[in-house]
């Protein structure tokens, strides 16, 4: 081959790896760069008193002598609002049936958009749920409340040939020469004196319970329970992943059945995380019983399961890519076989045997499948360390799903799932990079 064609072919190679690494790259930021910035909402976002009022009350957390001098200006902002809406129910249950008629339904309707913005009355008792004793604690979603205060979906079906259209119509409409005409007016042009919005930075949302299926508060119990399960995979695999791997390389014979514990190995590597999810509730739960039911116990033992074939080939080429000669130069020595592996051959394959660790950790900390059934609950308290041999807990992953499916008020929660996948992903992506600078300092270590 000529000179100048293998300049071209290797110009050609390195132009194509480098269009491949930007358009990875490029990828990677269009696939994470919502997740971190809808994410970070769950931190910094624009709250209203009625968040420092959750914060004080269930937290214990700001200024109460400014929290409460907050809360009775917003009061006194939402006393005509609520003075109306009350005067106006008293007129019709004195009025006329034909009034009555007319105007229950709407006024019903109007009052649970009100009370869902802006909270109850301060005479009215107090309800049960969290959620209904307070009004919106994010200026985001007041947002969305003064909408649905303003308007009301109504559905037309005036073309035969299509199915009804969704349209809004003011309700303001519904109350044409009531006394609660200009209610409408006054909540959009006083929300904020009501609510009275102020830049938020909440980092207790790491730390802090939750409230009420996630409406208030954090995720510690979730991130608690991913890391209960991760370090308890790790627990069990990366020991059996380390001796199977030493028996692999260094004691095992070269033949059959030998070749064919690598191909099952190799196989389980594939198989899908479901699989192993309903082998740990048959076997782990229903047979050997670790636990009575789900548990972290039972959850990491899955698990690690999973992760263990990564850890054995990681380790296994590990210790394949350590040159012959050190084992040679140590059994010439007068070394022993374990002597020779224990002492020289681990610790010159200690950077491939970390980084397999490492990112079989990323993986367990990810998984749903294999924890739906041995050990994630949808919502939970933090666990003792104790209370993981027999208790289960929530975990990000699973609730993440959990949160984006089977939530009762998904869109009132969408900052919390997000908040949980960027608290995830930077899990993740914090395991890999820990792996690529550990790797890095102790090869580097080791060649000093």
């Amino acid at each position: 081959m000529r000179l100048q064609t293998r300049k071209v072919l290797d110009r050609a190679f390195a132009g194509s790896g480098i269009m491949a690494i930007a358009l990875m790259v490029l990828a990677l930021v269009i696939l994470l760069a919502p997740m971190f910035v809808r994410g970070a909402g769950a931190i910094f976002f624009t709250g209203t008193v009625e968040h420092r009022r959750i914060m004080l009350e269930k937290f214990e957390r700001g200024d109460r002598a400014a929290v409460e001098a907050e809360d009775r200006a917003a009061r006194t902002a939402r006393e005509p609002v609520y003075r109306d809406l009350a005067a106006f129910e008293k007129s019709l249950a004195e009025g006329d049936a034909a009034t009555r008629r007319k105007y229950g339904k709407p006024l019903h309707d109007l009052k649970k958009a009100i009370h869902t913005l802006l909270g109850p009355a301060p005479d009215e008792v107090r309800p049960m749920l969290m959620r209904d004793q307070y009004g919106q604690a994010r200026w985001d979603r007041a947002q969305v409340k003064l909408a649905q205060v303003l308007y009301r979906e109504d559905w037309d079906y005036s073309d035969p040939t299509r199915a009804g259209i969704k349209r809004l119509k003011p309700r303001a409409a519904d109350f044409v020469g009531t006394p609660i005409e200009g209610l409408f007016s006054y909540v959009e042009r006083n929300l904020d004196k009501m609510l009275l919005p102020r830049r938020t930075v909440y980092w207790q949302f790491l730390t802090d319970d939750s409230y009420d299926s996630h409406f208030f508060g954090g995720i510690w119990p979730e991130l608690l329970g991913t890391f209960y399960l991760t370090v308890g995979a790790l627990l069990f695999a990366v020991p059996m992943g380390l001796i199977a791997a030493i028996y692999l390389t260094e004691y095992a014979p070269d033949n059959r059945w030998t070749r064919l514990l690598r191909t099952c190995i190799s196989t389980l590597a594939g198989v899908p995380s479901i699989v192993f999810g309903l082998f740990g509730l048959a076997f782990f739960i229903n047979t050997i019983h670790v636990s009575e039911s789900k548990s972290v116990l039972a959850g990491s033992m899955t698990l690690a399961l999973m992760v263990l074939p990564t850890v054995i080939r990681a380790a296994e080429e590990a210790i394949r890519a350590v040159p012959a000669t050190f084992k040679e130069a140590a059994l010439s020595l007068g070394a022993g076989r374990w002597h020779a592996v224990r002492s020289v051959i681990l610790p010159a394959a200690l950077p491939g045997i970390l980084t397999g660790i490492v990112i079989s950790m990323g993986r367990a900390a990810g998984e749903t499948a294999p924890i739906i059934f041995t050990a994630a609950v949808s919502v939970g308290k933090p666990l003792a360390l104790w209370q993981t041999l027999t208790q289960a807990t929530p975990a990000l992953s699973w609730n993440i799903f959990n949160l984006a499916t089977e939530h009762e008020a998904v869109d009132e929660i969408r900052h919390v799932q997000y908040g949980m996948v960027l608290v995830l992903v930077s899990l993740v992506l914090i395991l890999n990079l820990a792996a690529i600078v550990l790797r890095a300092r102790i090869a580097r270590r080791m060649r000093a």
